[in-house]
């Protein structure tokens, strides 16, 4: 089986869009599988840097097909604008390498509407939401009234679909003291964006089964982190999708078996954008080394990111609730010049040692980290692209990440640029 998935193993952020970028050098097409336009996957090719949130990153590599699949939630404006600045870059963007399926539901202005305004008046109650719409368009996908992209060709069904779906909301706005959204002015918007839309829609699980059992090779792209996600993250502060290998398959319309091998993105350290629990974070100068030199703030948001240290439990677990098969290691170079680093082993909870991050929410705010402290290097890993390039201390460091995840190394970033990679195991070539 020659196909793979990407997830993120932490909180986001891990640096997937550059090993997704990486690796579709080798597939024939890239599919996004979840989340909407709150996504932020950098990529930095000869010296210029791309900041993608819905486009597929591989649409940057020529003769590949990037798919939005069905498990995303689309905004068709961001998507429009998205699509002119990076064609404004010379990437080249057609139905012929670009392919939006059209069972895929719409982020509307109300859903934007809806996420503010639940932001503005939650107060501390908040969970730091990047305000884009994406968790009301997911509530309206399961509560059976979303548009979808195949609707915007068909005038009576669209109209239907926004009865039912402003039945809901304008009555919502009310109760939230917000004006009610003209039916007419919605429909207007919608005709007006749809052929920027359109011409890219089509059956994609059709395409990509067709694909598959030609022997094409499919690389999966997640979005967000596994403790981000809506089941096995740290609820209620997480995301509105499953990010979890497993919901590659039906985010893009294929069986199970058509995964293949699972590679989980691990940053070196630990990053959290927004509220939620982070045991390990760091309030000193380690935490400010890690977000000056990584240059922590957030793609999408802008926001500053909360650093600490790598935490051995959460993505144990998270190679455990995805099947991963092998970790990409980024970072690593943010770590240079420290005398010491330190990995968190598990967490003490009311005089109790414990190896897993509790469910309730009281429970996750008292733990405290158990930190084990390994030895530091002051010799520069960035662009190294050998094991023989690497400081012994820094070898040791990511051999003991792998002993606590009980996960190997299968690739090991050392900068952002493209090629900047040490390949262990080739993910396409590893059955």
């Amino acid at each position: 089986m020659a196909n793979v998935a990407v997830i993120g193993t932490q909180w986001g952020d891990e640096g997937k869009g550059k090993i997704v970028d990486w690796l579709s050098a080798q597939a024939d097409i890239i599919v996004r599988f979840q989340g909407g336009h709150n996504a932020g996957h950098t990529l930095v090719v000869d010296g210029q840097v791309f900041k993608l949130s819905l486009l597929p990153s591989g649409i940057l590599r020529t003769g590949k097909l990037a798919v939005i699949g069905n498990g995303v939630v689309l905004d068709p404006w961001a998507l429009a604008e998205e699509i002119d600045a990076v064609s404004d870059r010379g990437v080249k963007i057609s139905p012929e390498n670009l392919l939006v399926a059209e069972n895929t539901p719409l982020i509307l202005s109300v859903h934007r509407d809806l996420d503010r305004i639940r932001e503005a008046n939650a107060g501390d109650a908040r969970i730091g939401t990047t305000g884009r719409g994406i968790g009301p368009a997911y509530e309206d996908k399961v509560g059976r009234r979303a548009v979808r992209v195949a609707d915007l060709a068909d005038t009576i069904t669209l109209e239907s679909r926004l009865r039912r779906l402003l039945a809901h909301h304008n009555p919502l706005r009310q109760g939230l003291g917000a004006d009610p959204v003209d039916p007419d002015s919605l429909m207007a918007a919608l005709r007006d964006v749809a052929p920027r839309v359109l011409p890219f829609a089509g059956p994609a699980w059709k395409v990509l089964g067709k694909r598959f059992r030609a022997g094409d090779r499919i690389l999966f792209e997640g979005a967000q982190g596994s403790h981000l996600d809506i089941d096995y993250g740290t609820y209620p502060y997480v995301t509105s999708s499953n990010t979890l290998a497993g919901a590659a398959a039906t985010g893009a319309g294929l069986g199970p078996a058509a995964v293949g091998f699972v590679l989980g993105i691990v940053k070196t350290y630990t990053t959290r954008v927004g509220e939620g629990p982070f045991p390990s974070e760091l309030h000193d100068g380690s935490g400010h080394h890690l977000a000056t030199v990584g240059r922590e703030r957030g793609t999408v948001t802008g926001r500053n990111r909360r650093c600490g240290w790598f935490d051995a439990v959460l993505v144990r677990q998270s190679c455990v609730t995805s099947g991963v098969n092998g970790i990409a290691l980024t970072k690593l170079d943010v770590l240079d010049g420290m005398k010491e680093v330190k990995i968190c082993v598990g967490y003490e909870l009311d005089g109790e040692f414990i190896d897993d991050l509790p469910v309730a929410s009281n429970r996750q705010a008292r733990v405290n980290p158990v930190l084990e402290t390994l030895e530091g290097w002051t010799e520069s890993t960035a662009g190294a692209r050998r094991w023989a390039d690497l400081p012994a201390p820094a070898i040791k460091y990511i051999r003991r990440i792998e002993e606590l995840i009980d996960c190997p190394v299968a690739l090991l970033s050392t900068s952002p640029e493209r090629e900047d990679v040490i390949c262990v195991t080739n993910p396409f070539s590893s059955r």
